[in-house]
């Protein structure tokens, strides 16, 4: 267990349902070894909401609004349109770089990993890109360190509302709906 995960346990309980996944048939289906970090924050909490804000994608997530292959797929196509337009974030000028989606916000905001070539996916860090524009910020952290320094409020992102995380935590599993 990650370091980061152990935090996230003193924020939020376990969920009484923990969801196991075929993490073989998922990486297969997005074509790249997902981070030992995401594996564990999935196999504990599942599909996520935090502090009514944050939501973690998860494969197969019982809420369809929520899953973390369906959003890979809608990202690529729509960020590729969107760089025919607007210029790629520095990061993503390397050849072969690109993002892939673990979690989204209320707003609209999306949280990505930055795959670059040649770095493994426990290596891989977080980028934040604002709802409606053209701003990307990068964290030199794994998205479960991320979320848990920006519960504690030890990480601030200025795209992120200033409204999270909240003084008092709330959590909830995502289920059908």
């Amino acid at each position: 267990m990650t370091n980061a995960l152990t935090r996230l346990l003193g924020i939020a309980p376990v969920p009484s349902e923990t969801r196991h996944k075929d993490w073989g048939e998922v990486e297969r289906s997005l074509g790249v070894v997902l981070p030992v970090d995401y594996k564990e924050l999935i196999d504990v909490y599942g599909g996520s909401n935090w502090d009514d804000y944050l939501y973690v994608l998860e494969p197969g997530c019982p809420n369809d609004h929520y899953d973390l292959i369906a959003w890979a797929e809608r990202q690529a196509e729509v960020l590729e349109d969107l760089w025919e337009f607007e210029g790629k974030p520095a990061e993503l000028e390397v050849e072969g770089a690109r993002v892939i989606p673990w979690a989204t916000t209320d707003n609209g905001e999306c949280l990505h990993w930055l795959v670059r070539p040649g770095i493994e996916s426990d290596r891989w860090t977080v980028m934040v890109n604002e709802a409606r524009g053209d701003r990307w910020e990068h964290f030199s952290a794994s998205c479960t360190q991320f979320l848990a320094t920006s519960l504690t409020g030890e990480l601030q992102s200025s795209i992120l509302s200033t409204l999270f995380p909240r003084a008092t935590h709330e959590f909830r599993q995502l289920g059908s709906g």
